[in-house]
């Protein structure tokens, strides 16, 4: 499991506390700070965020309505096992809703944006010759975020979002159980090639085979450790 410092989720400042816990919530699984599997206590989550018990059960059952995490009890929540079955459904539908933002991005991206893709995915190979999987996922996620965003089209973008909440605890076993493995980005860098080149087609094409490069690796990792 990747190691955190601090608290799963941030203690929250007044507002409206229902949202705010949601978000947390969300971005907490979105970093992998929940594993597959875990049990999450409503009354605890809410001693950790400094709220009450209702808005936290309220961005719960909000995120079970996502399929981020699955009610059990009015009392707690689970996030999803890790199984082959869910891994593939949602593969199969970034690598789809992805590659469409990614082909969409060519024709519209700025310059500005290419520059700093290209210093995200240099932290992002930074990190994976330290081993800092952490930063790498971090860093890889960013990567994406920012070229699906460049399509400009926001309804697309929230989607895929939601499909990362659901991954987050898939790579915090996956990377926490092995040693990171060293992609180098090089699909990254066929995704800034083709952004250059304004070639939609070839950008698609590049985060599609990134998508399935790590999707084939988790595969293995399931079919290997049981997980």
């Amino acid at each position: 499991m990747i190691a955190l410092s601090t608290s799963p989720v941030t203690r929250l400042e007044q507002g409206n506390l229902s949202v705010r816990c949601y978000v947390a919530l969300r971005q907490s699984l979105m970093e992998g700070r929940f594993r597959p599997g875990e049990r999450l206590v409503v009354q605890d989550l809410a001693e950790m965020m400094g709220a009450s018990a209702t808005p936290v059960r309220e961005a719960c059952l909000r995120l079970v309505s996502e399929q981020a995490l699955e009610l059990r009890s009015g009392r707690f929540v689970t996030v999803p096992d890790l199984t082959v079955t869910r891994l593939t459904e949602l593969m199969t539908i970034r690598i789809a809703l992805e590659g469409l933002a990614a082909e969409l991005a060519a024709s519209r991206i700025s310059q500005e944006r290419i520059d700093e893709l290209r210093k995200i995915n240099d932290d992002y190979v930074s990190a994976e010759k330290v081993k800092d999987t952490e930063a790498a996922i971090t860093a890889n996620r960013q990567f994406h975020f920012g070229a699906c965003e460049a399509s400009g089209l926001r309804m697309l973008f929230a989607q895929i979002e939601t499909l990362w909440v659901s991954m987050g605890p898939i790579h915090s076993i996956y990377y926490g159980g092995m040693p990171l493995i060293h992609f180098g980005g090089e699909e990254h860098i066929n995704v800034l090639r083709a952004f250059a080149d304004r070639d939609g087609t070839a950008a698609r094409e590049a985060l599609q085979r990134d998508i399935k490069l790590g999707a084939e690796n988790i595969l293995s990792f399931i079919q290997r450790t049981g997980a």
